[in-house]
């Protein structure tokens, strides 16, 4: 576990994106980690400029790979499965670089399966979409129906909105619980959803299937 941040120190984070990212996967960690005391956050990707996400209603202006060769904090987003670059050598290149220098290798989602991928799961647990759990052992990981799964340095966020969740508690741990907290209470993150179905343990079987048959989840990418 790290020290708790202080003034002064600088704390390089790192959120590589692709054609077709989940934008919630990127942008609700950015929200909490480019808080955190001494932040240089940049959204970098194989090819520098406007990246668009999943939906093609959202762009986000992407810095090349190379300007931030040794992040502190690396967070990898998810996507539909069908977007998820795989066997893309230079992001996989980059990923393993940047992980073998870094404090902290973190992820949101199916963007567990580019850490995968990149031979980063190995041996480790993890977590990601509940829709897609059970391909993770194929990265050599063991599964983990959790919120988030901390590892050592590696930490896993489960579907989309789990990284708030992620993000708050990597927070904590670098720059203490007050701290984190408090960017939970400036951001008003207090979830209060109208109803029940945010997990499929909870959810009815036929929303479950409803899922499935749409499409909607990670691992279901058409109806």
């Amino acid at each position: 576990m790290s020290l708790p941040l202080e003034a002064g120190d600088s704390m390089r984070i790192a959120i590589p994106i692709y054609p077709g990212f989940a934008a919630t996967d990127a942008i609700g960690p950015y929200e909490i980690l480019s808080r955190l005391p001494g932040a240089e956050l940049r959204f970098v990707a194989v090819v520098a400029g406007p990246v668009a996400a999943d939906t093609g209603f959202l762009s986000v202006l992407a810095e090349p790979l190379a300007s931030m060769p040794d992040p502190d904090i690396v967070m990898v987003p998810g996507a539909p499965n069908r977007c998820l670059p795989l066997g893309d050598a230079v992001l996989m290149e980059w990923l393993r670089a940047a992980h073998a220098r870094s404090t902290w290798t973190t992820s949101v989602c199916t963007g567990s399966h580019l850490l995968g991928a990149a031979g980063i799961l190995k041996g480790h647990r993890a977590t990601t979409h509940w829709s897609d759990l059970d391909a993770l052992p194929g990265f050599g990981a063991t599964p983990c129906n959790e919120r988030v799964v901390f590892d050592g340095k590696l930490v896993t966020a489960a579907g989309v909105t789990a990284g708030y969740d992620m993000a708050l508690a990597l927070a904590a741990r670098i720059a203490g619980e007050d701290f984190a907290k408090a960017v939970q209470l400036a951001l008003e993150y207090d979830p209060q959803p109208p109803f029940d179905a945010g997990s499929p343990e909870r959810a009815p079987a036929h929303l479950v299937a409803l899922v499935r048959r749409l499409g909607l989840g990670a691992a279901q990418d058409l109806p």
